[in-house]
């Protein structure tokens, strides 16, 4: 199992905070959520972000019967990938890689 970061989100619509994030990525790579979703639940990859120094676990949370992302820090669910940054411009066009 490998422990990956995530660095950067794409987000549309902005306003939409369940369903708003279509990718998760870092310089090295970017999927769709559902890969990402898919990675998790079995057990293949772990996923996390970081604020300073601060490690928060993304997790597979269920909102009725649709599956979403979110992250998971001192006990608590909260929305840190929100947080992070859109892709850099050199990366935000392409689809999913590697």
């Amino acid at each position: 199992m490998t422990d990956v970061r995530v660095e950067f989100v794409t987000k549309e619509p902005r306003t939409d905070r369940y369903s708003g994030i279509t990718f998760l990525g870092g310089s090295t790579w970017k999927w769709s959520v559902s890969r990402v979703i898919q990675s998790i639940e079995a057990g293949t990859n772990t996923f996390y972000t970081l604020d300073g120094t601060h490690r928060a676990e993304v997790g597979v949370v269920t909102n009725g019967h649709a599956k979403h992302l979110k992250t998971h820090a001192n006990g608590h669910w909260n929305d840190n990938l929100l947080a992070l940054p859109d892709f850099p411009p050199e990366l935000r066009h392409r689809g999913e890689f590697p």
